[in-house]
């Protein structure tokens, strides 16, 4: 394949443009803003902070992939001595320890989950009622979901059991997720890639002819913008984006983990105290809300469990951001639907559909990285069957 046009900058677009550069393609990426990056920059200034808690699962595919080109860069896992500090709520309560049914339904794998029937309804047949609950609650840190147990069981339980794996699968990219981000893009330098920032492609007639395949790598309603398909929908979560730069207080949790209902409270400086100034620790928190929601509803949410864990937050709150991410949390999956369900990556006439609510394997990222080599994959075995016809 000679050129590849990819539309879209973020960590699916420069996947593929790395992927594609590297079997000889000429590359050119089309990125709408002024850096690359998509929902994986990193706030410029004192405080660093991801668009959400963002995390390389050790287990996915893309691990491997960024280790072998030396991209995965120095890494912050999960200290051990913090998770003396790890926080359950439930009952209205911090309890030290997760109920014994959450720990039992974590350790099934996905594999005999029904795709058919919620999680809710399965795991309540297995565990009970309670601990179906719990489980559910829990898995809302790897679904931005507000409720996990109408899902797939199949689509939960897997992402259950890797976000509860021992020892954890979870890594953090130190300095956040644009350090790894500005080594993919010096990768995709090197390996010959045209990145072109501050073009925004708003059709694809607008493309220069003779430039090949095309790649879109956006959000899923900006591709079917771009594509006039408004096939191009799937369900994705509605959370509420709540960031703190508190004073460092000793004793402060390292997480709290809502069990009464989906939520999630992270202190990034934990294992990574680069994020924000000496002396100051970063929290963000992610709380799942309704479609009829608001986001003070969300908000209130992340403030009672502060509350509960962060004696005296308010006073020691010197920088503070809040944010509703909707429609940009990846893909749910309904009963009687799997990632194979979702909006296919070959569209048809040289062009190809990525990101992480499309049709691919993954949790979370994964999503993004898998369909983008695929992509790559699809694009190369099309031109060669078009060059041996010819």
């Amino acid at each position: 394949m000679r050129k590849l046009t990819i539309i879209g900058g973020g960590f699916a677009g420069l996947t593929a443009a790395i992927t594609a550069a590297e079997a000889g393609t000429r590359v050119t990426v089309h990125e709408a803003h002024r850096t690359p990056g998509g929902r994986a920059r990193t706030a410029e200034g004192t405080y660093r902070t991801n668009e959400g808690p963002h995390a390389l699962y050790a287990g996915g595919p893309h691990w491997t992939w960024l280790k072998q080109r030396g991209l995965l860069g120095p890494l912050a896992p999960l200290p051990p001595a913090e998770g003396l500090r790890f926080r359950f709520h439930r009952g209205g309560a911090l309890r030290r320890t997760p109920p014994l049914g959450l720990l039992r339904q974590s350790l099934r794998t996905a594999d005999k989950a029904p795709v058919d029937l919620d999680f809710r309804t399965w795991a309540t047949g297995l565990a009970g009622e309670r601990a179906a609950r719990v489980a559910a609650a829990y898995a809302g840190v790897a679904l931005f979901h507000h409720d996990p147990g109408a899902l797939s069981a199949r689509f939960v339980q897997e992402r259950l059991h890797r976000a509860a794996a021992v020892p954890p699968e979870a890594h953090y990219v130190r300095g956040g997720w644009g350090e790894l981000i500005e080594r993919m893009v010096a990768r995709a330098w090197e390996a010959g890639v045209r990145i072109e920032t501050s073009s925004r492609v708003e059709r694809l007639d607008d493309l220069p002819g003779g430039e090949g395949p095309v790649i879109v790598a956006t959000s899923l309603p900006a591709a079917a913008r771009l594509l006039d398909d408004p096939s191009l929908t799937w369900e994705s979560g509605r959370t509420v984006l709540l960031d703190l730069a508190l004073r460092s207080r000793k004793g402060d949790p390292f997480v709290i983990s809502d069990l009464d209902e989906p939520g999630w409270i992270e202190r990034f400086t934990a294992q990574d105290p680069s994020l924000a100034p000496a002396g100051q620790q970063l929290i963000q928190a992610q709380l799942p809300v309704g479609p009829d929601a608001a986001k003070a509803d969300g908000v209130a949410h992340a403030e009672r469990l502060l509350d509960l864990g962060f004696p005296g937050w308010r006073e020691r709150t010197v920088w503070r951001r809040e944010a509703m991410s909707q429609g940009r949390t990846g893909a749910v999956d309904r009963p009687g639907t799997t990632w194979r369900d979702r909006p296919a990556v070959d569209r048809g006439d040289g062009v190809y559909l990525v990101g992480d609510q499309v049709a691919a394997p993954g949790v979370l990222s994964e999503v993004s990285f898998t369909s983008a080599v695929e992509a790559v994959s699809l694009a190369l075995r099309a031109d060669h069957l078009a060059v041996r016809r010819a």
